[in-house]
């Protein structure tokens, strides 16, 4: 498989879909292994195959960004043979209470190992390879091109010499359209970005949009997702400011950094457009949406964060399962 990076054409692979819970289970892939949950001789197994590594998915049963992974990404021919080739997947139910070992030795439950590795949203992705080292993480959907990107990012030993987003935005410095202005938002603030909550404590939850010109996919959350009345309301009870992430439009972060738009992206790690970055009062990071997210999952996230579920539960996931939609 060739380099393939994302650009903008072929972003419009991706549109909106139904992200409520499912009625019906999702179902594995048949070349998914079936694993005894040992993740040592899982990567044993894979590495005397001949294969990089393994990748360990993270579901739930009613997922419907799981069902997308499943059937979009893997329904392409290339990217299920290139990762059957290069991976064994190891799935992992992030509410179950079978015990696994980790790559450490460790044993504890699935559901503990999915919180202490973040798996925030599913389907996350945990790339190893034949040492045991995390080469990436994906955490939540990324659309077709993403994922094959993805791939070739571990399988090339590219993590061993620059972060997934420095790798991604060598593709962008190839096109060569012009870029666009940002679609903005009435409940957006408006310049200087002076977001310093260090000192002097916000009164409010902090959202911070990283987005770009000639971006299908803030054009679909601008023009589908927060068009919701609910998601419009929770975002009127924030601080909201939009950014940028190729510029280098001055800002002052949350601790109190003079930086700009585009260096703090790359400091945070960001490479999918929009990211949406939750912050507390005091400054500190609740909660990132920097994957493909619509009505449903956004909803749950705001409900979080506007009525400060973080307080209370850190986890996300087990505060969604009492409290959310």
């Amino acid at each position: 498989m060739t380099l393939w990076l994302p650009s903008a054409s072929a972003e419009t692979q991706e549109e909106p879909f139904d992200d409520a819970p499912l009625s019906d289970i999702v179902e594995y892939p048949e070349w998914f292994k079936k694993s005894f949950l040992d993740l040592p001789a899982d990567l044993a197994e894979a590495v005397d195959a001949g294969k990089k590594g393994i990748a360990v998915y993270f579901g739930q049963k009613r997922c419907p960004y799981c069902k997308r992974l499943l059937e979009v990404n893997f329904g392409e021919p290339d990217i299920a043979h290139y990762t059957r080739t290069n991976f064994d997947v190891i799935p992992v139910d992030i509410w179950s209470v079978e015990e696994l070992t980790a790559l450490e030795g460790e044993t504890l439950t699935e559901r503990d190992f999915a919180a202490r590795e973040d798996a925030t949203f599913t389907p996350t992705l945990m790339f190893y390879d034949a040492e045991g080292r995390l080469a990436l993480r994906l955490r939540g959907y990324y659309p077709p091109f993403y994922f094959r990107a993805a791939l070739e990012y571990v399988v090339g030993d590219h993590y061993k010499r620059e972060p997934f987003n420095v790798y991604l935005a060598r593709g962008d410095e190839t096109l060569t359209f012009e870029p666009e202005d940002l679609v903005e938002e009435a409940f957006f603030s408006p310049p200087p970005y002076q977001l310093d909550r260090s000192v002097i404590p916000g009164d409010r939850p902090l959202a911070v949009f990283f987005e770009q010109g000639q971006c299908h996919a803030c054009t679909i959350l601008h023009g589908h997702t927060l068009t919701d009345p609910a998601i419009r309301r929770f975002f009127e009870q924030l601080d909201v400011v939009q950014l940028d992430l190729r510029k280098e439009t001055p800002v002052i972060t949350p601790d109190g950094r003079r930086t700009t738009a585009a260096a703090w992206a790359r400091e945070l790690g960001l490479f999918y457009a929009p990211s949406i970055l939750f912050f507390d009062e005091s400054g500190k990071e609740i909660i990132r949406v920097d994957s493909v997210a619509h009505f449903f999952r956004l909803r749950n996230v705001l409900n979080y964060v506007a009525n400060r579920g973080y307080l209370y539960e850190p986890e996300y996931q087990r505060w969604r399962s009492r409290y959310g939609f």
